[in-house]
C-alpha cells in the first residue's frame, strides 16, 4: 500500500484576492508533488488551495463543518460532513501530516 503526504490547509472563509492567489500556488504544489490536500472544505483559502490541487491532478479532501456533502466547494474530490462546526478544524490538523496556515483566520 502506497501511503501518500497529507498536506492540511486552514485558512479564512472569506479572503482577498492576492490571498486566495497564495492558497491557490500552495494547493499547486501539492497537486504536482502527488500529496493529498486536506482542508476544511468551504471558501476562501480553503477554495484557493483545493482548486491548485484539483487543477494539477491532485485530491482533496474537504473535512466539512455541516453535514451536507454540497456544501463543499467544487473542487473538493472527497467530502466528508462533520456536523462539528469549526471543532473539525481538529480532524484537519489531526489527518494532516503536516498544516499550512494562510493568512491566519479560520473557515467557517
Amino acid at each position: 500500500m502506497v501511503i501518500k503526504i497529507h498536506i492540511g490547509v486552514i485558512g479564512a472563509g472569506e479572503c482577498s484576492t492576492e490571498i486566495y492567489g497564495i492558497a491557490y500556488e500552495v494547493g499547486c504544489l501539492v497537486g504536482r508533488n502527488e500529496w493529498v490536500l486536506v482542508c476544511g472544505g468551504l471558501g476562501g483559502v480553503m477554495e484557493g488551495a483545493a482548486r491548485g490541487c484539483f487543477e494539477n491532478g491532485g485530491i482533496t479532501v474537504g473535512i466539512l463543518p455541516s453535514t451536507e456533502k454540497r456544501s463543499a466547494n467544487p473542487f473538493v474530490t472527497l467530502a466528508f460532513p462533520t456536523g462539528m462546526g469549526e471543532a473539525r478544524n481538529a480532524l484537519i490538523v489531526r489527518a494532516s501530516d503536516v498544516v499550512i496556515a494562510i493568512a491566519g483566520g479560520y473557515g467557517k
